[in-house]
């Protein structure tokens, strides 16, 4: 089954996440929007994992949340993969809990690496994926509706939210979009 590690997000921070989704789409460029209920932030994709994987990637998590405690992280601005002004992937990135963050990825990599799933290639960048372009139709209007979004982000709405569990996911592709689905939820230690 293909499988994911990701923080959930507040629907409060989904529903502000979606608001800049519908301003860059009056750009009318040909982006794969995120559907807002499935915006979150992804620690490590698995792919296609058999249940004793699953099971020992479960135990992984138990083991990372023991010494983990809750924090809290906000999100800072907007901007593309690989770059403003030629965007692929298009995010917001975190500010606050950035560290803490990038402290359990980092877990996760040299754990789940002795189960035989390689590490990444690229170093762990703390975002959320809001959309994918799918051509350069509309680029120009995209990358101003972004470089307008990045100038004025929404710093009057609190993007700030607890991180108190982590969240392995199943993710079966449909034609209407993936659905996801909870395998476990690890909850990380309180002070």
């Amino acid at each position: 089954m293909r499988t994911f590690i990701a923080i959930e997000l507040p629907k409060e921070v989904r529903d502000t996440l979606s608001q800049l989704q519908e301003e860059l789409k009056k750009t009318k460029a040909d982006v794969k929007w995120v559907s807002p209920e499935n915006i979150h932030l992804t620690l490590k994709f698995l792919g296609e994992r058999n249940e004793k994987k699953i099971n020992q990637i479960a135990q992984i998590l138990e083991e990372i949340a023991k010494d983990k405690i809750s924090f809290t992280t906000s999100i800072s601005n907007i901007g593309a993969f690989p770059k403003i002004d030629f965007p692929r992937v298009l995010w917001v990135g975190i500010d606050k809990g950035d560290k803490e963050i990038k402290e359990i990825v980092k877990e996760l990599e040299e754990k789940i690496a002795r189960l035989g799933i390689p590490k990444e290639d690229k170093p762990f960048s703390s975002h959320i994926t809001l959309g994918r372009t799918r051509s350069t139709l509309n680029r120009q209007e995209l990358v101003q509706g972004l470089n307008t979004l990045s100038e004025n982000f929404p710093k009057e709405t609190s993007l700030e939210f607890s991180i108190t569990k982590l969240t392995f996911f199943k993710s079966t592709l449909t034609p209407g979009g993936p659905i996801y689905e909870t395998l476990k939820e690890i909850i990380l230690k309180t002070i």
